[in-house]
Protein backbone atom coordinates (compact mmCIF):
# COMPACT_ATOMS: atom_id res chain seq x y z
CA UNK A 1 0.00 0.00 0.00
CA UNK A 2 1.24 3.49 -0.79
CA UNK A 3 1.70 6.09 1.94
CA UNK A 4 2.76 9.71 1.72
CA UNK A 5 5.15 10.98 4.36
CA UNK A 6 4.69 14.76 4.65
CA UNK A 7 7.78 16.24 6.27
CA UNK A 8 7.24 19.30 8.46
CA UNK A 9 10.16 21.25 9.89
CA UNK A 10 9.43 22.92 13.21
CA UNK A 11 12.62 24.97 13.06
CA UNK A 12 14.66 26.02 10.05
CA UNK A 13 18.24 27.23 9.85
CA UNK A 14 19.50 30.36 8.05
CA UNK A 15 19.52 28.44 4.74
CA UNK A 16 15.91 27.29 5.10
CA UNK A 17 16.86 23.70 5.96
CA UNK A 18 15.64 21.64 8.90
CA UNK A 19 17.68 22.73 11.91
CA UNK A 20 18.01 19.29 13.56
CA UNK A 21 19.43 17.30 10.65
CA UNK A 22 22.18 17.59 8.08
CA UNK A 23 22.33 17.08 4.33
CA UNK A 24 24.22 13.84 5.07
CA UNK A 25 21.28 12.63 7.21
CA UNK A 26 18.93 13.16 4.28
CA UNK A 27 21.29 11.49 1.81
CA UNK A 28 21.54 8.44 4.09
CA UNK A 29 17.74 8.23 4.46
CA UNK A 30 17.26 8.59 0.69
CA UNK A 31 19.69 5.71 0.15
CA UNK A 32 17.93 3.60 2.79
CA UNK A 33 14.46 3.92 1.23
CA UNK A 34 15.86 3.33 -2.27
CA UNK A 35 17.86 0.29 -1.16
CA UNK A 36 14.78 -1.13 0.58
CA UNK A 37 12.88 -0.89 -2.73
CA UNK A 38 9.97 1.04 -1.20
CA UNK A 39 10.49 4.50 -2.72
CA UNK A 40 7.79 5.54 -5.17
CA UNK A 41 8.73 9.23 -5.27
CA UNK A 42 10.03 12.00 -3.09
CA UNK A 43 10.97 15.63 -3.38
CA UNK A 44 12.29 18.44 -1.27
CA UNK A 45 10.36 21.68 -1.64
CA UNK A 46 12.00 25.00 -2.50
CA UNK A 47 12.24 27.79 0.05
CA UNK A 48 8.92 29.03 1.46
CA UNK A 49 9.40 32.51 -0.03
CA UNK A 50 8.85 30.99 -3.49
CA UNK A 51 5.38 29.74 -2.50
CA UNK A 52 2.19 30.96 -4.15
CA UNK A 53 -1.26 30.31 -2.70
CA UNK A 54 -4.37 30.15 -4.91
CA UNK A 55 -7.97 30.38 -3.69
CA UNK A 56 -11.14 30.49 -5.75
CA UNK A 57 -14.09 32.36 -4.27
CA UNK A 58 -17.74 31.41 -4.62
CA UNK A 59 -17.95 33.88 -7.48
CA UNK A 60 -15.32 31.85 -9.37
CA UNK A 61 -12.67 34.56 -9.15
CA UNK A 62 -9.11 33.47 -8.50
CA UNK A 63 -7.13 35.08 -5.67
CA UNK A 64 -3.36 34.64 -5.76
CA UNK A 65 -1.09 35.45 -2.80
CA UNK A 66 2.69 35.43 -3.25
CA UNK A 67 5.36 34.63 -0.71
CA UNK A 68 5.25 33.12 2.77
CA UNK A 69 1.77 32.56 4.08
CA UNK A 70 2.21 29.98 6.80
CA UNK A 71 0.40 31.01 9.95
CA UNK A 72 2.59 28.79 12.09
CA UNK A 73 6.31 28.27 12.42
CA UNK A 74 5.98 24.76 11.01
CA UNK A 75 7.03 24.52 7.35
CA UNK A 76 6.19 21.74 4.88
CA UNK A 77 9.64 20.85 3.59
CA UNK A 78 9.03 17.90 1.31
CA UNK A 79 7.55 14.45 0.95
CA UNK A 80 8.16 10.82 0.22
CA UNK A 81 5.69 8.36 -1.24
CA UNK A 82 6.56 4.84 -0.17
CA UNK A 83 5.01 1.47 -0.97
CA UNK A 84 4.97 -0.75 2.11
CA UNK A 85 2.74 -3.59 3.35
CA UNK A 86 0.81 -1.67 6.02
CA UNK A 87 0.50 1.38 8.26
CA UNK A 88 2.86 -0.05 10.87
CA UNK A 89 5.63 -0.29 8.27
CA UNK A 90 4.89 3.27 7.08
CA UNK A 91 5.09 4.55 10.67
CA UNK A 92 8.42 2.76 11.13
CA UNK A 93 9.85 4.47 8.04
CA UNK A 94 8.43 7.83 9.16
CA UNK A 95 10.17 7.45 12.53
CA UNK A 96 13.49 6.85 10.75
CA UNK A 97 13.11 10.03 8.68
CA UNK A 98 15.47 12.85 9.71
CA UNK A 99 12.52 15.26 9.49
CA UNK A 100 10.86 13.55 12.47
CA UNK A 101 13.65 14.65 14.81
CA UNK A 102 13.44 17.42 17.39
CA UNK A 103 10.85 20.04 16.51
CA UNK A 104 10.05 18.37 13.17
CA UNK A 105 7.31 15.87 12.40
CA UNK A 106 6.24 13.49 9.66
CA UNK A 107 2.55 13.13 8.84
CA UNK A 108 1.68 9.71 7.38
CA UNK A 109 -1.28 9.52 4.99
CA UNK A 110 -2.44 6.60 2.90
CA UNK A 111 -2.62 7.34 -0.83
CA UNK A 112 -6.15 6.79 -2.14
CA UNK A 113 -6.51 4.11 -4.79
CA UNK A 114 -9.55 5.01 -6.87
CA UNK A 115 -8.89 2.15 -9.28
CA UNK A 116 -9.64 -0.50 -6.66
Amino acid sequence: MKYMLLIHAGAVDENGGAAECSVEDWMAYDKEVKDAGILVSGESLADLVTATKVRVGQDGRREVTDGPFAESREVLGGFYVIDVPDLDAALDWAARCPGARGSGSVVVRPVADFGA
